[in-house]
């Protein structure tokens, strides 16, 4: 199973990833870890990384294309892998599909969890990450909104994209995603809300 998992900063991805990870055991692909890992090791990658990662902006697309082609060569993710933060924009998805064609392994759905922008912000306040200011705050969910949305109608007019509802408890949200990733693959192409 080949996922892509889209949401704002503080819609619970992270929480919902673990859980998916745990039931259909694909490889765990975010891009978050692989770049802070990469910035709390200090390599070359990392430190560039960093410079954009701690004013809220998007790392440059060929630092984090190069980082998930590495790690899609990686054993695990022959079985399934569920990415994490990746893509972000319409150029990253078009350089994942080009990697996928030619590897012959296509995406099978694309997830979007959904959460109003006024619950983001009071979540992303209450985390306490040293990051979290309130001005970084609103410039990741403007990020967000101004260069990831986007992939939403990319996703939707090849009929992957399916919408999570993301309100509720952990296990009321959970429970719409298993809905989807239970359900045959293949749709309707519209933005279906579980």
């Amino acid at each position: 199973m080949r996922i892509v998992f889209i949401g704002p900063p503080g819609a619970g991805k992270g929480t919902q990833a673990e859980k998916i990870i745990a039931k259909y055991k694909p490889a765990h692909l975010s891009t978050g870890d692989m770049l802070r890992a990469a910035r709390d090791a200090k390599t070359e990658i990392g430190l560039e990384a960093d410079k954009y990662m701690s004013s809220g902006q998007l790392v440059p697309d060929d630092v984090v294309i190069g980082v998930i082609a590495d790690r899609l060569k990686k054993d695990d993710c022959k079985a399934g892998y569920l990415l994490d933060g990746f893509p972000r924009t319409i150029a990253q998805a078009e350089a994942l599909d080009k990697m996928l064609a030619e590897a012959g392994t296509p995406l099978d759905v694309v997830l979007e969890l959904k959460v109003p922008d006024e619950e983001l912000y009071t979540r992303l306040s209450k985390r306490g990450r040293a990051d979290d200011t309130p001005e970084t705050i609103k410039e990741r969910i403007a990020v967000y909104n101004n260069q990831t949305s986007p992939l939403l109608d990319y996703y939707g007019k090849k009929g992957l994209l399916k919408t999570i509802e993301g309100l509720g408890t952990v296990e009321e949200i959970f429970a719409r995603i298993e809905k989807v990733l239970d359900a045959p693959q293949g749709g309707c192409g519209c933005r279906c809300t579980s």
